[in-house]
């Protein structure tokens, strides 16, 4: 149940019942509101928002049934319990049958009577919380008619539009790029908008993986070779750099090819020529090149796998894609791409998420990356059985509750030139501007070639421990005070390591 305080709605003629029944309710943490006759309970009804209302149905001026049926119509969601004597029990289940949610017989259990309304609360507070996730979906898939996709990469996370810019901003150059990122992240993806963004696109890409190829054949595979080269060199052969001639180049996992090879990439790189084996002859290399590698270069490097000479001269850009647990963001985004590209392959143009999957997916940890989103939607689509994918195949992770250790904050006597930070009198607008010029005056100079701190990253973190301080650790409450959908609030505090209790 979210940690928001409840109202009650009480309709008793009998002065002492509603005394008892208020103080009641009252105890268990209930704003009570009280009405003596029906029409004044409907009067309150139709002006303010209960979570449950308790009713006699022997009032004085409205049929109890009537009465029932006239709250439904004005609050639909919200659930009444009525209260009846031994003699109107006959009553209170024609009651239910228009809309009650329960009834209880006088003399009054209390206890019984606090499980029926706890019971009712919850029931209304699921609704709600249906409610909003059909609205977060409606919004998600109006976002998403278009997805947002960048040259066939998908991605609407801050780190994503970092990547497309510095996409934008190197593509036309010949600078080599090496991509970062674990496996599964879409390092080729990127490595596709790189080329296709680039003015060599209408030249040929030619990708290798040198884990794949054998040790024995790489040199002759990368650099071609003559006839009568080696055994079995029955003919003249153009290899994969001679195939990239005029476009790019992809060496995926650059850190599995053999050493003794990189001493003869790198002297490519250097002269931009190369040797085809077997041959005397030099040939022009004219391609653009991009590494990708799973590894950490410099653990690469101190194991003996990778020169440190062939990393820093295929490392003129560095591309470092996040995983996906780091941008929480692109899991509805992508889920939404997939759902509707295996949708049109499998021909089932009905398609859909359930809000469980939802749930599901942004509480999951997703270490197999984008490639194990993928693969979980293909699979539930062709197990799904009547168009709505209910669940993902996933296992259960947990969902409590953000618990946030509050931080005290003093703003006295350190606002601008020492004076106090009074931020009441201002609108909405002038209090942003005041405390974005606070936090820019107070950054120390930073050197060009020094590590600058993501300054955007640093008060969105701060914004979202302070939503979640203000609500008590409720997501949903936090996420309606910042104006944002919950999926976006997901993806913020798993970017930012906001860990759940």
């Amino acid at each position: 149940m979210e940690n928001s305080l409840r109202k009650a709605l009480i309709i008793e003629d009998d002065k002492n019942t509603l005394d008892l029944f208020s103080y009641q309710l009252t105890s268990e943490g209930f704003e009570v509101a009280q009405a003596e006759t029906g029409k004044e309970g409907l009067d309150l009804i139709s002006k303010e928002d209960f979570d449950v209302i308790l009713t006699d149905l022997n009032l004085p001026d409205i049929n109890g049934i009537d009465l029932v049926a006239q709250s439904r119509g004005l609050a639909p969601n919200t659930e009444i319990i009525v209260v009846t004597g031994n003699d109107s029990a006959e009553k209170a289940i024609e009651a239910t049958r228009v809309g009650a949610f329960g009834y209880i017989v006088k003399p009054v259990d209390f206890g019984e009577l606090m499980i029926d309304v706890r019971n009712a609360v919850e029931r209304r507070q699921q609704y709600k919380i249906n409610q909003r996730q059909a609205e977060e979906i409606r919004t998600l898939r109006g976002r998403l008619t278009i997805p947002e996709a960048y040259e066939g990469v998908v991605g609407s996370s801050r780190a994503m539009q970092q990547i497309f810019e510095l996409i934008d901003n190197v593509a036309d150059s010949d600078a080599n790029i090496l991509i970062l990122g674990e496996s599964g992240t879409g390092k080729e993806v990127i490595a596709n908008a790189i080329h296709y963004k680039s003015s060599r696109n209408s030249k040929p890409f030619v990708k290798v993986n040198c884990s794949a190829l054998p040790k024995e054949l790489i040199e002759s595979q990368l650099f071609g070779h003559v006839k009568g080269a080696f055994t079995g060199a029955n003919s003249d052969k153009t290899g994969f750099i001679g195939q990239a001639n005029g476009g790019s180049l992809l060496l995926d996992e650059i850190a599995e090819m053999p050493i003794d090879l990189q001493p003869k990439l790198l002297r490519v790189l250097q002269e931009k020529a190369y040797q085809p084996v077997g041959s005397e002859k030099m040939r022009e290399a004219d391609f653009r090149l991009i590494c990708a590698t799973n590894r950490d270069p410099f653990e690469a490097i101190n194991d003996g796998s990778l020169r440190e000479d062939l990393y820093y001269r295929v490392n003129t850009i560095e591309i470092t894609i996040p995983p996906l647990r780091e941008r929480m963001d692109d899991v509805p985004v992508l889920a939404e791409y997939f759902l509707k590209q295996f949708a049109s392959k499998y021909d089932r143009p009905d398609s859909r998420f359930s809000s469980q999957c939802y749930s599901q997916m942004l509480r999951y940890h997703w270490r197999g990356n984008v490639r194990e989103l993928q693969n979980t939607i293909e699979r539930a689509l062709l197990l799904s059985k009547n168009g709505t994918i209910e669940r993902l195949d996933l296992p259960v992770e947990s969902d409590e509750e953000f618990v946030v250790t509050p931080v005290e904050h003093s703003y006295n006597n350190h606002g601008p030139g020492g004076a106090g930070l009074d931020l009441g009198d201002l609108s909405e607008r002038e209090m942003f501007e005041v405390t974005g010029k606070l936090i820019v005056d107070r950054l120390p100079e930073t050197a060009s070639d020094q590590e600058r701190k993501d300054v955007f990253g640093e008060v969105e973190r701060s914004i979202a421990m302070a939503a979640l301080q203000r609500t008590r650790g409720n997501k949903q409450a936090a996420a309606n005070l910042l104006g944002i959908y919950r999926p976006r609030l997901y993806g913020i505090l798993k970017r930012h390591k906001i860990e759940e209790a």
